[in-house]
């Protein structure tokens, strides 16, 4: 039998943001402690099915009224990028439908954002690509698209979007991180997640929540020092609490 001597190439290892992506709220829990700009897109934008978190780098584009320029940041796109959609957020038409976001899908990208509608709703739920949207339309667009080069920028009601940004999305909305500072925002947010499903495990176990946080003592000391706020009793003592 002959040995196959043949190389192949190694797959490239993924990135720290492609390896269980946090919640968008650990995400915005560890931007504000590191006090690194979250922005928040228009939590009008939400997801068309239940899905796990995803991130990515933005693929932003400007819809005008034809899908050669969604189809161009497709091809320019890389596996795991989230395409971003500005289509003025109109409540007239579509932008997108099945076969774009199957092409989408087939591309590899982790998922679409879009400032305006889709249509096709039950074949994008069989298709599985998280799509965020502001709802649903059975029209696509209906106007003269003009004559123009894509534009790789999107506006998400004023929340700008480019290909500088990392996109956070699940189903709690959509946020967006320059992407220079996205790995240690990545890596706290995945310790505040550990930090607090250990927390939810021992609170099913019998130990509640105050009673971790030590919180009558808290109280106690509070009533000397009304001035004393749990969370800077907890940074204290090495916890912390979100929500």
């Amino acid at each position: 039998m002959e040995t196959d001597t043949s190389t192949h190439a190694e797959p490239t290892p993924p990135t720290a943001t492609a390896v269980a992506t946090p919640p968008t709220a650990a995400v915005a829990d560890a931007a504000l402690r590191l006090g690194v700009e979250a922005r928040l897109a228009p939590v009008a934008l939400r997801s068309l099915a239940p899905c796990a978190p995803r991130s990515g780098r933005a693929r932003p584009v400007t819809h005008l009224g034809s899908v050669d320029v969604l189809l161009e940041t497709i091809d320019d796109a890389a596996p795991g990028d989230i395409m971003v959609i500005d289509n003025g957020g109109r409540l007239d038409e579509a932008c997108i439908g099945d076969l774009m976001v199957l092409e989408a899908e087939r591309a590899g990208l982790a998922a679409m954002v879009v400032w305006g509608l889709h249509r096709d709703t039950a074949q994008l739920r069989e298709i599985g690509l998280p799509v965020f949207s502001l709802g649903a339309c059975p029209y696509g667009p209906r106007r003269i698209p003009p004559a123009g080069r894509r534009m790789n920028t999107a506006f998400l009601d004023g929340v700008a979007v480019t290909e500088g940004d990392h996109v956070f999305a699940d189903d709690d909305g959509v946020l967006l991180v320059a992407s220079d500072r996205v790995d240690e925002v990545v890596e706290l947010a995945r310790e505040i997640q550990r930090v607090e499903t250990a927390q939810a495990e021992r609170m099913r176990a019998g130990t509640s929540l105050r009673d971790q946080l030590e919180f009558s003592a808290y109280r106690r000391r509070q009533a000397v020092d009304p001035e004393l706020t749990l969370r800077s009793y907890l940074q204290e003592r090495g916890g912390a609490i979100e929500v």
